[in-house]
């Protein structure tokens, strides 16, 4: 039955009535039913309503074109499916490559994974390889603690008295405005020589250590010069450790002190403004000095706090919060009369990166108001503590109370929740400068086995933040031998520039006591390290034998992988680790959250699954079947998990002792071959240790070259697998050569070439001259289209990438191809294997015509369709192109060909970029699924600075009534904000540095954000499908049919004629976002285990040293005093009260 195409007014030749061209319009018996009501909404425009249309006939006689009806549309893709098969069958040469790899089979033999035995192994490797560096950090820690017990004290230690490295200095030297520019003649200063290390990345000094002190502490301090005294004793520990273990990278020692020494020696690396690094802050020097944490922070926001003060205590709270890791779990609320979060955060939250960063903004929004209450503070906080229906650390509990001071000390609160058992710790925080009583604040602290801090200005945020570390140490002291365990760190970036590494720590103990029979030091004396580099880990675990698909990975308590080939930071903050969940390095769902618990509580397992996988270009989403194997790695916090693919469990090996036959194969390797042979592209593989690497495929295969001419494949200093695999493949890619493609004619199929890639590193593309458009990746194992025709069966198409935010194609001066590929797969016996990837690249231009014919009603090439004036013909994609629009989309939704010349510049772009009705109506009718996942390794231009943050930023400006008011001048503000311009002063860099960028090393030009990805791929339905786009008079009719054997969808629809039946557009590029909701996300944690061990209670503890804060009143001899300091230019000297908190070292 005729059906005449409808019109939008009178444009259109025949009826303005669209009529149902078939039986039942609509879904199809079977799959592919129309997407739920509790889907995502529509736009009522696109209802589409089939069903109600009545069939009509076109007027007799009149002469009209109607919509082509449903078995005409199946015929036309039937014709595309046979034409696709038959050029593919011709020069892919699959069938051909089977029986090349048959003959050869001499030449190999057939290898297999056996999962539990590979995962065991390698689990066994990095256990022996990480034990090592443990014997390591033993002798360090037993060394320095008895290097520290032996040593004396000495009262008047000189600057001149200690030699040592100065790792800063060479960059203070460069720095006209630093303090110690005139320091680097003196003979307490080292000058080193270097050589570069290619371990380190680095230049080093094998020689000697480094000393590393923060900006904000004097070097030439009793207690800094006496740490650099005994600390020296280290270095030749250090040097022992590398004589025994070559392989070992970073040793250091952080002290409790702030000191670092590290071995061996290289200048540090110079950030670009102030220097803010602080061992103390690590996240290796958190996790190795004290055990997790449960913090509660308050802060009093009444209405004495304001100005200077309330700023104080929003970046106190800010620094606060960096000393906490992933294994703590923190809440932060605000009170005056009434206490309440100052978050979305009810209860205890993880103190993950993205908590922490909702905690920071919030605290900006802090305002002061009321009058104090602290039993509304405190009450909130013991019952935050009390809460046993979340998951917390269960270990060392505290509150942490910042104020500006008051007289009640609430001691009914401290005896209804925490006496006299004092489970809960409380430190209490003076902020700003007053003249309010501080004992109540001490005795709180005294009286629950915390300490009293004072912050008066900003000079003292960061050392007064971090000091509560050395309380929470005590236990551990006391522990002794039973507190020595090591510990391994999440991942994160090195300050010195090793890149990804993880870090194994030991505490180290101060074992000095004041005289016989007194009570043991209960003192941390620091914390010892070694570092592990992540490549160093990659290297023990199989690299090609798993194939493309296949790979290691290993996650810690937390879930946080150590590997993962998605592990791929794009930007790191070296303050904060990389922590990336497993199951957002890969499509979460039920089956990998079973095995990523099943891996943190330390079992064995293995679980053969059905899951989505993204493409390396993260266009596409594949449904795969994958097998997970897992073990624990034994003595470490980590778990080793293994995935493979059901065809990668068996690989070659290739066995080539006939040498004759190796240099025949390797010299169509040679260049002189690649005009009659093709051109070849190999991996950039480690082949051999002295192969130089280049991201130029053409040098690295000259380096290749000569390098073989020096060496035989079967040399120690080479990987003998690889090379084997590699010139065998040579060899039967160039068979395939022989056999197929030489003597075929590619301009006859409009081809404008042929390519096989292999497991074992070969891409051959034929003819010679097609390798100069060739932009797949040379490593096979890194192409998208190599690893995407492993995972599917038939022929892939791959468009040309393109940007909606670049230019379109240009086909006037380029030519455009499109891959289909598909996998060989071999049978063997028994044995199933996909060794390579065959395929052919389509020229766009004269492919579209192409699909325009096979899409048409012709008979014959050159006999178009006749229609007469008395005759009714069905439309086509050929002849009636201005009206009917016919297309083939790939599975991930982009535009592969299209019969409208004026969309070729479109190929390779998300379809919804060139017809969003369309693509929309193919969405809503289940054609496509929707993926929405979010990148939380992404890279984004940094954001321009505003008003608020957790930086230094702001002073306080007073007013000119202020200026005016004598009384001011006298007052507490006025002192406050004297300090704060004097540190501006000889810290002036810090009040315009951004932390990450202050702190890190390379200059910062992007910074890390989260991205939200959306991929679409192939929905439920199968089967043909026919339906209307409903929007009255502008209503399309379409047709949509998926091509057997290939990964294309065949649409023919009506073109759009009006836009009053615009629609919304369906996004698939990656956009900037702000993650799932934090504060939802809380409500459902995901599954972790915290450390083993806890030390926060040892009876023995002696809670005395409490503190009793730092005395620093305003006064007119202090201030003249300091002014002339700095008008006669003298060395600056540290805040008061950073000695203070140093001195109870002693």
């Amino acid at each position: 039955m005729a059906v005449p195409a409808r019109t939008c007014g009178a444009s259109r030749p025949g009826p303005a009535q669209t009529a149902c061209p078939w039986p039942g319009c609509g879904p199809q018996p079977g799959p592919g039913a129309r997407r739920p009501a509790s889907g995502p909404p529509r736009p009522l425009s696109l209802l589409l309503s089939p069903l109600l249309l009545l069939p009509l006939l076109a007027a007799p006689g009149a002469s009209a074109y109607s919509f082509p009806q449903q078995h005409t549309m199946q015929h036309w893709a039937r014709r595309l499916e046979q034409e696709v098969d038959g050029v593919m069958r011709i020069f892919g040469g699959v069938q051909q490559l089977r029986e090349i790899y048959k003959d050869n089979r001499n030449l190999f033999e057939v290898q297999e994974n056996e999962p539990q035995k590979l995962v065991e192994k390698v689990a066994g490797d990095i256990e022996s390889l990480l034990d090592r560096k443990v014997q390591a950090l033993k002798r360090l820690a037993d060394a320095a603690e008895n290097f520290q017990k032996a040593h004396r004290w000495q009262d008047n230690i000189k600057e001149e008295d200690i030699v040592y490295y100065d790792a800063k200095a060479d960059a203070e030297l460069d720095d006209p405005e630093s303090e110690d520019v005139e320091r680097g003649s003196k003979a307490s200063t080292l000058r080193l020589d270097f050589i570069e290390d290619p371990n380190f990345k680095n230049k080093v000094n094998y020689s000697y250590t480094a000393v590393q002190i923060p900006t904000d502490i004097y070097k030439g301090s009793t207690i800094i010069l006496n740490e650099l005294n005994w600390t020296e004793a280290l270095e030749n520990v250090f040097m022992e450790n590398r004589r025994q273990d070559p392989t070992l990278l970073w040793q250091v020692f952080g002290s409790a002190t702030g000191v670092t020494r590290y071995y061996p020696a290289t200048p540090w690396r110079a950030p670009k403004k102030i220097d803010l690094y602080d061992v103390r802050r690590r996240p290796w020097y958190i996790q190795g000095a004290s055990s997790p944490k449960d913090m509660v922070i308050i802060v009093d926001v009444s209405g004495s706090v304001s100005g200077l003060t309330l700023k104080l205590m929003k970046t106190s709270v800010c620094e606060m919060l960096d000393t906490l890791s992933d294994d703590d779990y923190v809440n932060v609320a605000s009170f005056n009369e009434k206490a309440q979060p100052v978050s979305c955060f009810t209860h205890l939250v993880q103190a993950n990166v993205r908590n922490k960063k909702v905690f920071k903004e919030a605290v900006q929004g802090m305002v002061a108001k009321g009058t104090t209450g602290y039993k509304a503070g405190f009450e909130y906080a013991f019952d935050q503590l009390q809460n046993s229906n979340i998951t917390r650390a269960n270990c060392n509990k505290m509150i942490m109370m910042f104020t500006d001071g008051g007289e009640d000390r609430v001691q009914d609160v401290f005896e209804k929740y925490n006496w006299p058992n004092r489970t809960v710790r409380v430190f209490t925080f003076s902020v700003g400068q007053h003249n309010y009583d501080v004992t109540p604040l001490q005795w709180m602290a005294c009286a629950n086995k915390g300490y009293y801090f004072e912050i008066p200005s900003i000079g003292a945020i960061r050392i007064n933040t971090q000091e509560y570390l050395d309380v929470l140490g005590r236990p551990m002291v006391l522990a002794g031998k039973e507190a020595k365990q090591v510990q391994w760190t999440n991942v994160y970036e090195d300050a010195l520039g090793l890149g990804l590494v993880v870090t194994g720590t030991l505490p180290v103990f101060n074992l000095t006591q004041d005289g016989p029979g007194e009570k043991k030091n209960q003192l941390i004396l620091g914390v010892m390290g070694i570092d592990v580099a992540l490549n160093d880990i990659k290297r023990l675990t199989p690299n090609y034998t798993l194939g493309a698909n296949g790979y290691v990975f290993a996650i810690d308590l937390n879930g946080y992988v150590l590997l993962h080939p998605n592990l791929k930071p794009q930007t790191t903050n070296f303050r904060e680790p990389v922590t990336l969940d497993f199951l957002d390095a890969e499509l979460e769902d039920e089956n990998k959250e079973e095995i990523r618990r099943s891996m943190i509580d330390g079992n064995k397992g293995h679980k053969q699954i059905r899951t989505l996988v993204k493409s390396l270009d993260e266009r596409y989403i594949d449904e795969v079947t994958r097998n997970y194997t897992w073990v624990p790695i034994r003595s470490t916090n980590y778990s080793l998990g293994l995935v493979l693919p059901p065809y990668s469990t068996f690989y070659l090996q290739a066995n080539l002792s006939d040498q004759i036959l190796q240099v025949k194969y390797f010299e169509f390797l040679l260049p002189s071959s690649f005009e009659s042979e093709g051109h070849v592209f190999i991996a950039p593989r480690e082949y051999c240790k002295d192969l130089n690497a280049s991201d130029n495929n053409t040098e690295f295969l000259k380096n290749f070259i000569e390098l073989m001419e020096k060496v035989t494949p079967d040399s120690k200093q080479c990987n003998n697998f690889l090379l084997h695999n590699l010139i065998l493949d040579t060899g039967i890619t160039q068979q395939l050569v022989e056999r197929v493609w030489r003597d075929q004619d590619l301009n006859t199929y409009s081809l404008l070439a042929v390519f096989a890639a292999t497991d074992g590193g070969i891409t051959r593309v034929f003819p010679n001259k097609a390798a100069e458009d060739w932009t797949e990746n040379p490593e096979p194992f890194n192409a998208s289209f190599y690893r995407r025709s492993l995972d599917n069966h038939g022929y892939v198409f791959k468009p040309p990438h393109q940007d909606a935010l670049l230019r379109p194609l240009e086909l006037e001066n380029d030519t455009v191809g499109i891959l289909v590929s598909t996998a060989v797969e071999l049978s063997l016996g028994r044995r199933t294997l996909r060794p390579a990837v065959v395929g052919v690249k389509l020229d766009l231009e004269a492919w579209a015509e192409k699909f325009k014919v096979l899409a048409s009603n012709r008979t014959h090439q050159d006999q178009p369709q006749q229609c007469g004036p008395n005759s009714h013909c069905e439309m086509d994609c050929e002849v009636n192109n201005e009206d009917l629009l016919c297309v083939l989309i790939d599975d991930g939704g982009f535009l592969v060909l299209s019969n409208q010349n004026h969309q070729w510049d479109q190929v390779g772009r998300f379809f919804s970029e060139v017809d969003a009705n369309l693509m929309l109506a193919l969405y809503n009718n289940s054609f496509y699924t929707r993926k929405e996942s979010y990148d939380y390794q992404a890279a984004c231009a940094p954001q321009p600075p505003g008003n608020l943050g957790a930086a230094p930023r702001g002073v306080f400006v007073p007013t000119v009534a202020d200026f005016l008011n004598l009384a001011w001048w006298t007052s507490a503000a006025a002192w406050s904000l004297f300090q704060q311009l004097l540190y501006g002063l000889i810290y002036h860099s810090w009040f315009q540095a951004d932390p990450a960028e202050a702190e890190g090393s390379p200059e910062t030009r992007e910074s890390s954000c989260v991205m939200k990805q959306t991929q679409y791929y192939f929905g439920s339905v199968n089967a043909s499908y026919n339906a209307i786009i409903d929007c009255g008079n502008c209503s399309r009719l379409f047709h949509a049919q998926r091509l057997t054997n290939t990964n294309l969808l065949f649409v023919v629809a009506e073109k759009p004629l009006c836009s009053q039946c615009e629609a919304g557009r369906l996004l698939q590029k990656e956009t900037h976002s702000d993650g799932p909701e934090q504060c939802e996300l809380v409500q459902r944690p995901r599954y972790r285990r915290g450390p083993h061990i806890c030390f926060d209670y040892n009876a023995t503890e002696d809670t005395s040293d409490c503190g009793r804060g730092a005395s620093f009143p305003p006064s007119l001899g202090v201030l003249v005093s300091l002014q002339l300091l700095l008008l006669l230019g003298l060395p600056p000297r540290p805040q008061p009260q950073v000695l203070v908190q140093a001195s109870r070292r002693l």
